[in-house]
């Protein structure tokens, strides 16, 4: 069967950075939706008219994945606010933000650990592989037809890129690996 909107397509990837560094591998195939919120555009389009077995190579800029580096996006905050044990690294969601973050930092984002000082803490909202451009190689493991309830929910429920939208109405990308 032809990849297709709509179809569901099960895949296994290497992804790099552009110096050739491995960021990730699927080893097991993960199927995706296409033609719904599951696939980043670009690797929908290059998919499409492939077939089982088919090998596909992409280069994928950051406007065309996840986003240019926005220095807005990074937070500041007090170290007393946060629990003790705190390390960078550490994922805290925009709801869990201790009283008395600054509130211009948006609730609907996931927060990065990346520093942390002795009097502060440095969290970044950005995706982690924002600013990155990507060069992703996939298989084609199988393509099948969707189920409805696929169709009407517009997604598998799993996968590597998803898009997410909050509740007001942005778009954000986000990585479920």
């Amino acid at each position: 069967m032809e990849i297709k909107t709509p179809s569901v397509v099960a895949l296994t990837w290497t992804l790099k950075d552009t110096l050739g560094e491995v960021l990730d591998t699927l080893d097991e195939p993960v199927e995706f939706f296409i033609g719904g919120q599951d696939l980043l555009p670009k690797i929908e389009e290059a998919l499409q008219g492939h077939e089982r077995g088919a090998k596909v190579d992409l280069h994928l800029e950051p406007e065309d994945a996840f986003g240019d580096f926005n220095e807005e996006l990074l937070f500041l905050e007090p170290l007393a606010l946060f629990p003790e044990g705190l390390e960078p690294g550490l994922t805290i969601e925009g709801t869990a933000l201790p009283e008395g973050c600054n509130p211009d930092a948006p609730r609907n984002a996931l927060y990065t650990v990346t520093e942390i000082y002795p009097e502060h803490v440095v969290l970044d909202a950005n995706h982690p592989l924002s600013g990155i451009a990507l060069r992703l190689h996939l298989k084609v493991e199988s393509v099948r037809e969707p189920t409805e309830s696929e169709v009407g929910s517009g997604s598998c429920g799993t996968g590597f890129f998803k898009i997410e939208v909050g509740g007001d109405g942005d778009s954000t990308l986000n990585t479920l690996h």
